[in-house]
């Protein structure tokens, strides 16, 4: 590991595993466990880091001092390598989806703060964006930058949920994760012991491309996963207020902040299904707080 990362490192925080205690999970008859990786750091935490960390690596070896990448106006993962990136001292650019809006939204004018350069596309460059998956695969690159997918949804980022995954000792049934691109769900698949069921909540709507999307990210095939598309409430960063009460009631009993874009959609659901008796009694069930808690901006009420 490179030692600027191996020293930024140094200044996280544990991320825990915490019991959720609801009578109305006991009721179900199983146990909720939430791995609390939003505790990492305050902006480059959960799956941010997880996932940036030896794509970062990579970087900072192969001698590149510009990263560049792409994300809607209200990135996490644009966010976080921004902060990332001032801290390393290398350039970043974002290649924001849409137009440049009149006032930039408090995600965006953090990211310009840390000094990210800002290009806003429009919506069908973005799309054809996709395409470039490679370090170096971006048209036009020159030397010294380094090109990251949306999300940095690349075979490196898996080896760093790989390492979130490995570091739940306590034996379970399922685990879960909120799913955007699907790099963390792909990570955790190829981590989690075999007997155990992973699941991922799409974010999104139409999201059925994510199992190839993730099956292309594997190693090899998988049996043991599924991607449940059933509780985007409408698409991606959209809320109902059924979400946000929901959140609201989790945050007052449980103490743990939640978004409404991944992490809280994905409790929602599991809550759901809990109610609805989809999981067997005594079956030890883990959520992956995947962060993203700058997020919340904007939905609070």
């Amino acid at each position: 590991m490179h030692p600027e990362l191996i020293q930024l490192e140094k200044t996280f925080d544990r991320s825990i595993l915490s019991r959720i205690p609801d009578p109305l999970i006991d009721r179900c008859g199983v146990e909720l466990w939430i791995k609390r990786d939003d505790l990492l750091h305050p902006v480059i935490s959960g799956n941010k880091w997880r996932k940036l960390k030896y794509i970062l690596d990579h970087a900072l070896s192969s001698g590149a001092h510009t990263l560049i990448s792409m994300g809607g106006a209200y990135s996490n993962h644009l966010h976080a390598l921004a902060f990332v990136g001032r801290a390393l001292g290398m350039k970043t650019i974002g290649l924001v989806r849409g137009e440049r809006p009149d006032t930039l939204n408090p995600t965006l004018a953090d990211m310009q703060h840390w000094g990210m350069e800002l290009r806003f596309v429009s919506r069908y460059d973005y799309r054809s964006l996709r395409q470039y998956k490679g370090w170096q695969d971006l048209p036009g690159i020159g030397a010294g930058q380094y090109w990251l997918p949306e999300g940095g949804a690349q075979a490196l980022a898996l080896k760093g949920v790989m390492e979130l995954a490995l570091e739940i000792k306590l034996s379970y049934d399922v685990i879960c994760a909120p799913c955007g691109t699907g790099a963390t769900l792909a990570g955790i698949i190829e981590a989690a012991p075999e007997p155990a069921s992973v699941i991922g909540f799409a974010a999104l709507k139409n999201a059925r491309f994510l199992t190839a999307d993730i099956e292309r990210l594997l190693s090899g095939p998988r049996a043991n996963w599924q991607v449940n598309l059933d509780y985007h409430f409408g698409g991606f960063a959209q809320v109902t207020d059924e979400l946000l009460a929901f959140i609201d009631a989790f945050e007052l009993k449980t103490q743990v902040p939640l978004e409404p874009v991944y992490t809280g959609k994905m409790l929602y659901g599991l809550y759901d299904l809990m109610a609805r008796g989809c999981f067997k009694p005594g079956q030890r069930i883990i959520a992956v707080h995947t962060g993203g808690l700058q997020g919340k901006r904007g939905f609070d009420r």
